[in-house]
């Protein structure tokens, strides 16, 4: 356990680290949308098509029932508080470093907060311990952190080559 936490703690480090260095080179203006360089804002919710807002209410849906175990069980504490912690950072930390919310930087920000709980449930697997709620819930949410990590690590890589200024991608 202590290992996972030092590993968390050198990750988000070196998050910062970029973001903070690459805050100043995100000065272009953006369009809304859900590509890894488009703003995602409030409009960019509003506009989204319909797949996406019904995979929205999913993916936060899954997180919700995540509450119904937390007392019991360490993994959907990580991924409850993971998601919660990424919440309030968007809500609050985005705007105080003055970054753009880009898409890209929301799917960076899942795979930062979400790995670590990932990786517990993942170590678990209690979808494979025989017929229990919390074995449903944690097939359900592994299922939809795969799914999200598809398009998140993409766009991750897009957002940090933009802003990192590499051209890789380009």
């Amino acid at each position: 356990m202590r290992k996972v936490h030092m590993h968390f703690v050198l990750i988000v480090s070196v998050f910062f680290s970029v973001l903070l260095g690459a805050s100043g080179a995100i000065a272009a203006t953006y369009e809304t949308g859900h590509g890894a360089l488009q703003l995602w804002n409030d409009e960019a919710m509003n506009e989204a098509p319909e797949w996406l807002q019904v995979w929205l209410l999913v993916l936060v849906g899954s997180f919700a029932l995540g509450i119904l175990f937390v007392w019991r069980h360490i993994a959907a504490r990580w991924l409850v508080g993971g998601f919660l912690l990424m919440v309030l950072f968007v809500l609050f930390a985005v705007p105080a470093l003055g970054l753009t919310p880009l898409s890209g930087l929301i799917a960076l920000l899942h795979i930062i907060f979400w790995m670590p709980g990932f990786l517990m449930i993942l170590k678990e697997r209690p979808f494979f311990k025989g017929f229990s709620l919390y074995g449903l819930w944690g097939g359900l949410i592994t299922l939809v952190i795969l799914i999200s990590f598809i398009f998140d690590f993409r766009d991750a890589a897009i957002y940090l080559d933009h802003v990192l200024g590499m051209g890789f991608l380009a």
